[in-house]
């Protein structure tokens, strides 16, 4: 019996080992996992530190290049977190909270508001056709590319059918948008199973997406994950038009507000124009190293960016690519640089259009939260990442001191898009009632109320509010806070040159 016992805990050992050979080649954590010295060698020890995810050979995909696609991914580096929003859904690991997103001791979560971005997606039109028209300038080169960019001569573009893919969800591979969306929807059930119990019974939950596609898509994917198959037997899916004619009362202001779309200096494309500007501090010698390797060929500052975006997009749906290994590491930071200073001039902080469009759905939200879980209990909405940036500016939560330069990277900046905005990035506020000092809720008592930021799964605390349970803000202040910041950025219809009887507000979030 003892040899039999040996034997089982010798087995049991080896599938550890076995599981932990496999796991650590699937998709990594951005940070090692560690286990203490004094800690048992079991299963469950193992399984509560590093969850089981299946090998990275069972995402075999038929046209993904040999190797990760990175060779530095899980070597402290990760570039996954450099992307700039073009990579998958990322967990938030800087500049959060300690603690995890456990709810504080004594209190519970009452009510819960999201803005997420549309999952996994295939290139937009724009981004897909410049990566077109740049592989087929190699090919009608007629010659065969040496050095960092050898792969290319037997790689094939991560879709055959462009018009059919093009903007949609990706459905392949480990990062696939399909994959995300739902799973983000069991997450969530995970989390707030307590919300979803209390609703059952009740009229439909209602939910939001703008009018594309690929939110809609992630809506109804989430909703499968949330609610289950049958979701539209207990959701009410509400479809929002992106159209010009909704004034305030719309999910995508970047489309109604008709100042910022015409202002040719400081609307949406001043992003572009700063996008260009900073680009040329380092493309160029990213150019003259593959021309220097391949002299028949010069690529343009675009066609490099292009190649960049295809690290990503190829990573969406084949789970790896070569491309993410043309380039250095410091290419990649400036690349992700890039990506933020596109962002934070098109509609973030240093665009004066974004926090005006942005606080329309932070104020209508900060209006459910005070009213409190009787108007409602769960209110998720689907939108770009175009629609999440503006929100965050309008809540000031990453603010930096000076305008992000266009002449060289700013290290130490604040605002960095790759781990709020990623594919399917998801902005939360969550309503706590925690028991106040001097009673119990668990007794029936007087419950204070605070709010708290979940962003990628990292609680992010708001600056000068975060003396509440976890970091969180009392919701007098944060009321405060949101009154505040929509007097400073003014009048929507005003600033947005919209007629008087425009909609001044969002009306359709209520349940």
């Amino acid at each position: 019996m003892s040899r039999l016992h040996i034997t089982f805990s010798a087995l049991v050992c080896l599938l550890g080992f076995i599981v932990f050979f496999l796991t650590r080649n699937s998709t990594p954590s951005p940070l090692p996992v560690t286990s203490g010295v004094n800690e048992p060698l079991s299963l469950a020890a193992f399984y509560s530190k590093i969850p089981y995810t299946s090998s990275w050979g069972s995402w075999w995909h038929p046209q993904r290049s040999h190797g990760r696609g990175s060779s530095e991914i899980g070597k402290g580096w990760n570039i996954l977190y450099h992307l700039g929003g073009n990579g998958p859904w990322i967990e938030k690991i800087e500049g959060v909270v300690k603690g995890g997103i456990g709810v504080p001791k004594g209190c519970r979560v009452e009510q819960v508001h999201m803005m997420s971005r549309h999952a996994e997606r295939f290139p937009t039109k724009n981004a897909g056709s410049r990566m077109l028209d740049l592989l087929r300038r190699i090919k009608d080169a007629n010659t065969t590319l040496k050095g960092d960019l050898e792969f290319v001569n037997g790689w094939e573009y991560f879709t055959d059918d462009p018009d059919k893919h093009l903007e949609q969800l990706t459905t392949t591979g480990p990062f696939a948008g399909t994959l995300e969306a739902f799973t983000t929807g069991v997450k969530l059930r995970t989390r707030y199973n307590h919300l979803l119990n209390a609703s059952r019974g009740h009229k439909k939950t209602r939910l939001w997406a703008s009018d594309s596609n690929r939110v809609i898509d992630t809506a109804r994917y989430f909703s499968a994950g949330f609610f289950g198959l049958d979701w539209e037997d207990t959701a009410d899916l509400k479809v929002i038009p992106e159209t010009d004619d909704l004034g305030a009362d719309t999910l995508t202001p970047g489309d109604t507000c008709l100042q910022y779309r015409d202002d040719p200096d400081h609307g949406h494309d001043h992003g572009l124009t700063m996008l260009t500007k900073f680009r040329s501090t380092y493309l160029p010698s990213i150019s003259t190293r593959l021309s220097h390797q391949n002299p028949q060929l010069r690529f343009t500052d675009a066609e490099i960016y292009s190649m960049q975006e295809m690290c990503g997009f190829e990573t969406l749906v084949r789970g790896s690519s070569p491309w993410c290994d043309v380039f250095t590491h410091k290419d990649w930071l400036d690349f992700e640089y890039a990506r933020d200073v596109i962002h934070y001039y098109r509609a973030g902080p240093g665009n004066p259009y974004g926090p005006v469009m942005g606080w329309l759905w932070l104020n209508a939200t900060a209006n459910l939260m005070a009213a409190g879980p009787g108007v409602g209990s769960m209110f998720f909405s689907f939108v770009h990442d175009g629609d999440i940036v503006p929100m965050l500016a309008a809540l000031d939560l990453f603010h930096d001191d000076d305008l992000l330069p266009v002449t060289h990277v700013a290290v130490d900046r604040r605002w960095r898009t790759s781990p709020i905005t990623p594919m399917g990035g998801r902005f939360i506020f969550e309503r706590l009632a925690c028991p106040s000092s001097s009673s119990s809720t668990s007794a029936g008592g007087h419950a204070d109320i605070f709010i708290r930021i979940n962003i990628n799964d990292g609680i992010v605390s708001i600056p000068g509010c975060k003396d509440g349970p976890g970091k969180s803000c009392a919701l007098d202040r944060f009321l405060e806070i949101v009154k505040r910041r929509g007097e400073e950025v003014g009048d929507f219809r005003k600033k947005c040159g919209l007629r008087e009887d425009a909609a001044d507000r969002i009306t359709f979030l209520h349940q």
